[in-house]
């Protein structure tokens, strides 16, 4: 082809500036006037009218006896008491757990668990009106939950299983547990994987977690990197076409990082993996690596605010199927852009995700599979991170101390996690023709629909 044709995304790229990293957005003054003007041309919003069908889609699977929410919201009466606090935790999105940022890059990702704008300005009109009951005739039937230990994925073909005695106090702990060799006499493709601690003290513990499959035998001669946990981590779904190899009769490494919490803690920890059917192989090998690492130039001075840089060099073409930023204490706002092979004096940058850091969240965003962005080798990944080390930053308990990197919990990262599948130049001319003949389709459409 003659230059780079670029993949053209169904969102604006945009350059996010300092002030808009450290800063709440406009979110909340937003959401405030669309309530007030769904509220003007109607009547008023009620709990039983359309408050509790939010509450219970969206919170209660957290929000409920032995979850992992601080407080139940099952009734009308626990969600009256919070009322206030649940409209800042909405209208800022903080609530539900879900920080990509609505005005920049790509929308369109599964298992997508934001608030839609009318959801959002549902919930303000409502506490901004008292927060009334409504009709108790009109209240929707509870959620029914499978139980607290029910999978993201689908039931896991197989589930492996670990338990450590964490130290109530002492230096932060790391090390290596192996598993019993899986029963799986030849090797399977992963479809869909979940990593996590069991119980509400597990997670209090755990830093980080990776998973190994660590090939038949000992040594860890012939691993291959399975799936990362930290706090919050949600499953990864891998495209349709793609998969992970898990060898026949491995075993599986999970390599800990805990910290201690004042009380011994017997941590435990499993592993959930869905396999795609006996014989199946995947068009594409997916890939998951921790890319645009700055560790080594973490530099953030007392009472500051700083900006790290990475980068990372795509030598193939590829698919980014999942995104998923990592910091520590200070980081607050992250974002990853493109800059794409350029024969000219300037290159072209296009950003494709950025996201609002909060520690106690490590979500990963997957890209649904049509939107998924489209690499052309020669591309560089830019992965930009902020960092707050001042008195404004909730999670930062000493601004007047320096901070640079390590691995400890108190120490700071600057990195994504990026999954991708590498494709072949045909593959990629012809994915690229395909969103093109799409993004013409829609036009076609919207030209025959005009708004007025």
């Amino acid at each position: 082809m003659s230059g780079v044709q670029r993949p053209r995304f169904p969102a604006r790229a945009a350059i996010v500036t300092l002030a808009f990293a450290i800063a709440a957005s406009a979110i909340p003054a937003l959401a405030s006037a669309q309530a007030t003007l769904a509220s003007s041309q109607g009547e008023a919003v009620t709990y039983a009218g359309g408050v509790a069908a939010i509450i219970n889609e969206n919170c209660v699977v957290c929000h409920r006896e032995g979850g992992v929410g601080p407080m139940p919201l099952t009734t009308y009466e626990e969600v009256q008491a919070r009322a206030r606090l649940i409209r800042t935790r909405v209208a800022n999105r903080q609530m539900p757990p879900w920080h990509i940022d609505p005005n920049i890059g790509i929308q369109e990702f599964k298992a997508d668990r934001s608030l839609t704008e009318e959801e959002i300005a549902t919930v303000v009109s409502w506490v901004d009106n008292g927060a009334p009951l409504g009709n108790p005739a009109d209240l929707p039937e509870p959620p029914e939950f499978a139980g607290l230990t029910t999978w993201e994925i689908d039931e896991p073909d197989i589930v492996v299983k670990w338990e450590y005695t964490a130290p109530a106090s002492g230096p932060d702990n790391y090390g290596d547990i192996y598993s019993e060799p899986i029963k799986l006499e030849e090797g399977r493709y992963i479809k869909q994987i979940q990593s996590r601690p069991v119980d509400a003290e597990s997670r209090m513990v755990v830093h980080h977690a990776l998973s190994y499959a660590d090939g038949p035998g000992t040594g860890g001669t012939s691993e291959q990197f399975l799936v990362e946990y930290a706090s919050g981590k949600r499953a990864e779904f891998y495209p349709d076409d793609a998969g992970v190899l898990l060898p026949g009769g491995t075993r599986i490494r999970l390599s800990y990082h805990m910290h201690p919490i004042g009380e011994e803690v017997n941590a435990k920890f499993e592993l959930g993996i869905v396999l795609h059917p006996e014989g199946y192989e995947p068009e594409h090998r997916r890939w998951t690596k921790q890319l645009g690492q700055r560790s080594a130039e973490i530099d953030l001075p007392p009472n500051q605010v700083t900006r790290t840089d990475g980068y990372v060099f795509f030598h193939e073409n590829a698919k980014i199927t999942a995104w998923q930023p990592h910091m520590h204490a200070l980081g607050t706002y992250q974002c990853i852009e493109l800059i794409y092979p350029s024969g000219g004096a300037s290159a072209r940058t296009e950003t494709l995700s950025c996201a609002r850091w909060d520690y106690n969240w490590h979500t990963i965003y997957n890209y649904v599979d049509d939107v998924a962005p489209l690499v052309p080798k020669g591309t560089v990944a830019h992965i930009i991170s902020y960092f707050d080390n001042t008195e404004n930053n909730p999670g930062n308990h000493d601004p007047n101390n320096w901070r640079g990197d390590g691995q400890r919990t108190i120490d700071e990262m600057s990195f994504s996690w990026i999954g991708w599948v590498e494709l072949t130049d045909e593959e990629y001319e012809e994915e690229l023709e395909a969103r093109k003949q799409k993004s013409e389709e829609v036009k076609v459409i919207a030209s025959a629909n005009p708004v007025n």
